[in-house]
């Protein structure tokens, strides 16, 4: 009955999918990416919580929760939480500026205020190497998914089906099909989540629950914990919009006051979480020897839910996974055919594109099954690297004049920084290594761009000097 039910939804998802190209036979390149930016409040809220609530609130979360206790919880809610704010004020910005420079990718924000080919290299590339782990998360997540529900198909075959799914989708009429599916995903997974912390509740009892995990677990923060988990909010809340895929669902929407009224309304799925760290306590208090934490709210689901609903719930794990695949194959196409290819003639980009999200499907079924921990190592990488891009779109949003070439220096300087601390596992005394590269990305912009305005006055007093010498 599961599988049924499972597919049912699989398949009413392609419908979806085909149904949203109605009126939109031959898109052209800005409808396909960015919808034309016709899209209203209620389309770029389900498209853009479809990205942010994604696999990883199914699985990430609860085993957090499940491995670490509830402090897990205090930075992984209060970076989204502090987000939303932010997002309210420079959304609207960035779906301006990207009117104001005909934007589909955030390169081409940077391309369009800077006039820089190398600033934009550095951005396309950049963005690029950063978002490949996020592909293979998405696929390891499914698998997992699959296997708490005790599901247990060859891992290769998921991953294909999945690859295959995720290209149908973008292929069929790109951002479009993905909104579609995107309001089916949301409501299978807020049901999926409050139906199996309701059936805890019911079945085995709040109070009970929360005491019996709370002898396994510490409800306390060291003085280190309390210093990781506020940095880390700082730090997260400035990238969550720095994403490619983020910046680029912004262009979809109407106007900035439609961009306003979805952050207003996005806290609203914060009320799903109680319903998850229920979930993760009942794995908790019934001393259930799991393999892998991320087991912990799909081990609650097998025990509490029937047959049916065990179903919906693999439906909304996958197709939460497969929307998240789907947003990163539509910010990847265009940055390489617009950003690194920019020669290519617009009525060739979109044909080019999906080529590029074949590749890019390909590659990360090849490395999410010859090389998983490697990729999955990598992914904690991809928000240290992105949110480097912040004080570069900062200056755009505030029309600041700063030299490109500092900007480009600042980025590289506080991703490497990144990059090398992480892999060395530097100890900041609990601080999120991320905040100290921006903060060192921002200085070297800053010292950067008053060493060329520097070096250009001096150039320019020579020569006056030399014009003043000339009889």
């Amino acid at each position: 009955m599961a599988t049924a039910v499972f597919l049912g939804f699989i398949l009413f998802s392609l419908y979806l999918a085909v149904r949203s190209k109605k009126g939109h036979g031959k898109q052209d390149v800005h409808d396909f990416f960015v919808a034309s930016g016709q899209f209203g409040a209620c389309l770029v809220f389900f498209l853009t919580a479809g990205e942010i609530y994604s696999i990883g609130t199914m699985v990430g979360f609860p085993g957090g929760i499940y491995a670490k206790g509830p402090t897990y919880g205090v930075w992984f809610l209060g970076y989204i939480l502090l987000a939303y704010p932010l997002g309210y004020f420079i959304g609207p910005k960035i779906w301006s500026a990207g009117k104001r420079y005909n934007a589909i990718t955030l390169p081409d924000l940077f391309k369009g205020y800077y006039s820089s080919r190398v600033l934009e290299l550095v951005v396309a590339v950049s963005a690029i190497l950063f978002l490949l782990p996020w592909g293979e998360l998405q696929f390891t997540g499914l698998v997992a998914a699959f296997k708490g529900l005790g599901w247990n198909f060859p891992p290769v075959y998921l991953i294909l089906i999945a690859g295959l799914l995720a290209f149908t989708y973008v292929a069929i009429s790109g951002v479009r099909s993905s909104t579609y599916i995107a309001i089916l995903k949301d409501i299978l997974m807020v049901v999926a989540i409050v139906v199996t912390g309701a059936a805890v509740a019911w079945q085995v009892g709040v109070v009970h629950v929360f005491h019996a995990a709370s002898q396994q677990v510490s409800n306390t923060m060291t003085t280190r914990q309390l210093t990781f988990s506020m940095s880390t909010i700082l730090f997260q809340s400035l990238g969550f919009y720095m994403l490619p895929v983020g910046v680029q669902f912004f262009f979809t929407a109407k106007s900035g006051d439609t961009i306003r009224r979805t952050q207003m309304v996005m806290p609203l799925y914060m009320l799903m979480y109680p319903f998850l760290v229920l979930a993760s306590y009942y794995a908790l208090s019934q001393n259930l020897h799991l393999a892998s934490p991320n087991e912990a709210f799909f081990a609650a689901t097998t025990r509490l839910l029937p047959d049916w609903l065990l179903g919906l719930v693999a439906a909304a794990a996958s197709l939460s996974g497969l929307l998240v695949l789907a947003g990163l194959c539509l910010a990847i196409g265009p940055i390489v055919t617009r950003n690194l290819l920019p020669r290519l003639p617009e009525n060739r980009q979109k044909r080019t594109a999906k080529v590029v999200i074949a590749m890019y499907l390909l590659a990360s079924i090849v490395m999410t099954l010859l090389t998983p921990n490697l990729m999955l190592t990598l992914v904690n990488t991809t928000l240290y690297g992105v949110t480097q891009f912040f004080p570069g779109v900062l200056i755009i949003l505030l029309s600041l004049r700063v030299r490109a070439a500092a900007v480009a220096v600042g980025i590289l300087t506080g991703q490497v920084l990144a990059i090398v601390l992480y892999a060395r596992q530097v100890d900041l005394g609990g601080v999120n290594l991320g905040l100290l590269c921006l903060a060192v990305n921002v200085t070297v912009m800053l010292l950067a761009n008053s060493g060329a305005k520097l070096l250009s006055g001096a150039a320019g007093r020579t020569s006056v000097t030399e014009r003043a010498r000339v009889p």
